[in-house]
């Protein structure tokens, strides 16, 4: 009895684990089997290890890269660790990926890795390590271009970027932590995805959950067929190692930036001469725009190629040579990818209209002038008005020191209200701009909110520092006109 009853508990113990292995053998079968692509392509992966002097880094050279306490979430790129050798000699190693794209030795990896570096040298799957001669590189793209003297050399396969959807499987091949060849898998997150600060504003990034960290950067991103779509650049990190989001540039871009470099030893990129923001919900309101989107233009450099195109300040810009604009980080890689010389239709927003305007592509320059900044301090003077925010007269030595021209803006000195408060508009800064009126003095500004009702959404040209943005102020209820 005891016997028979172990058995048939045995039995009914070993029957739903037996139903688990088979269905997970099913699920299994299912899965991307990667085997094959990494040894066809593996061998075209690369180690890059760049070495210079520590004195080119503000940062502690013995300090791990990831180690920034003070930031809560960042945008991180990861090369290895950089470090001075015992001695104190101060030399600083940087390890990061590579891949290889052409059998006489053209080595694509991130120009982070190898920046600011004095000897670059590549280790090969089959152990040899080669010096490295740094054709060309590109801040923007974070792309380097290095060359091996070198013949038969294993290479990938290069793909198409613009195929690439979200949930399709990728993989990467690189050196975390200095671990060549590791292999790591995941789907594309998103596809587009764009930063919208200065730092590689071009970029179009394929968001990936592929796990990537320190020494993977410049490495491969694979897609199933065995091709190369993106080069793994960052990660988003609070603590400095993988959390599921990380960034690669789309090979396309890159292998843009890679021709420009054999040609002409640097890349080219477009640029129409605006400075733009998000459309967000109150400024559409005031815009009178359907709905939330585009790409608000906050300043326009003078002689630049939207100023010659009649471009105009609180213009939002809905489309660029057919594509939608949904926010402001869209234009800069559309723009930035355009060939300087030719010629693009923008799909504006204007008082209440959709215009379109033809504009040709300027080119952008090689540097960019470092912008001075500067804060004046005054005294508050009252002036009453419905937003609640108080203005004064600039002088021409603030004039001067603000870089601003002769009868240009009023200066705010005293945020009144916690509506005004929410504006973000603080003291110190300049008010340019009222809807689309410009203001020159305190009564300009005044006549030009006087009229404003509780309720309504009031557009503000703003310059803080050296940068110009539209906030939108939002009249109190209970304000009185």
């Amino acid at each position: 009895m005891t016997y028979e009853r172990s058995g048939m508990l045995s039995r009914w113990v070993c029957a739903p684990v037996l139903a688990l292995v088979v269905g997970t053998s099913a699920f299994a079968a299912d899965l991307p089997d990667f085997t094959g692509l990494v040894e066809k392509y593996g061998p075209a992966v690369v180690n890059v290890q760049a070495t210079g002097n520590s004195d080119a880094q503000q940062a502690d050279p013995d300090a791990d890269p990831s180690d920034q306490q003070d930031v809560p979430e960042i945008f991180k790129r990861f090369f290895g660790p950089q470090q001075r050798p015992r001695g104190g000699s101060g030399e600083r190693v940087s390890i990061g990926s590579g891949f290889i794209i052409s059998a006489d030795g053209y080595v694509l990896t991130n120009n982070h890795v190898v920046e600011g570096s004095e000897n670059v040298t590549v280790r090969l799957s089959d152990r040899r390590e080669l010096d490295a001669k740094v054709v060309g590189t590109d801040a923007q793209y974070d792309i380097a271009l290095l060359k091996l003297n070198a013949s038969d050399l294993p290479v990938v396969s290069l793909g198409d970027s613009k195929n690439v959807k979200a949930g399709q499987w990728m993989v990467a091949i690189g050196s975390p932590f200095g671990f060549d060849h590791s292999v790591t898998a995941g789907i594309v997150s998103a596809v587009g995805r764009n930063f919208g600060g200065v730092d590689q504003q071009y970029v179009p990034f394929i968001q990936t959950d592929v796990p990537i960290n320190r020494g993977n950067s410049g490495g491969p991103l694979f897609n199933l067929a065995g091709q190369v779509v993106g080069i793994n650049s960052q990660i988003f990190s609070n603590t400095g190692g993988f959390m599921g989001v990380s960034f690669a540039i789309p090979i396309d871009i890159a292998l843009n930036a890679v021709e420009q470099i054999k040609t002409s030893g640097r890349v080219t990129r477009g640029m129409i001469g605006v400075q733009i923001q998000n459309v967000e919900r109150e400024q559409a309101k005031a815009l009178g725009l359907p709905r939330s989107g585009g790409a608000l233009v906050n300043k326009i450099t003078p002689g630049s190629s939207a100023d010659k195109a009649g471009v105009q300040l609180g213009d939002v810009v809905l489309s660029f040579a057919g594509h939608d604009i949904v926010t402001s980080a869209d234009l800069p890689p559309l723009v930035g990818s355009s060939k300087p010389g030719s010629k693009a239709d923008l799909g504006i927003w204007r008082d209440g209209k959709t215009l379109t305007v033809p504009v040709t592509i300027g080119e952008q320059p090689a540097d960019k002038d470092a912008l001075a900044s500067a804060k004046a301090g005054v005294a508050p003077t009252p002036a009453a008005n419905p937003l609640g925010i108080v203005v004064d007269e600039i002088t021409a030595d603030q004039r001067k020191q603000l870089g601003l021209n002769p009868n240009e803006g009023v200066l705010v000195t005293r945020v009144a209200t916690a509506a005004a408060r929410r504006t973000a508009v603080a003291p110190g800064d300049v008010i340019l701009m009222v809807g689309r009126k410009p203001v020159k003095s305190v009564a300009d500004f005044t006549t030009a909110v006087k009229d404003a009702k509780p309720g309504d959404s009031v557009m503000l040209l703003v310059r803080r520092e050296d940068q110009t943005q539209f906030l939108t102020a939002t009249v109190p209820k209970t304000a009185k006109g």
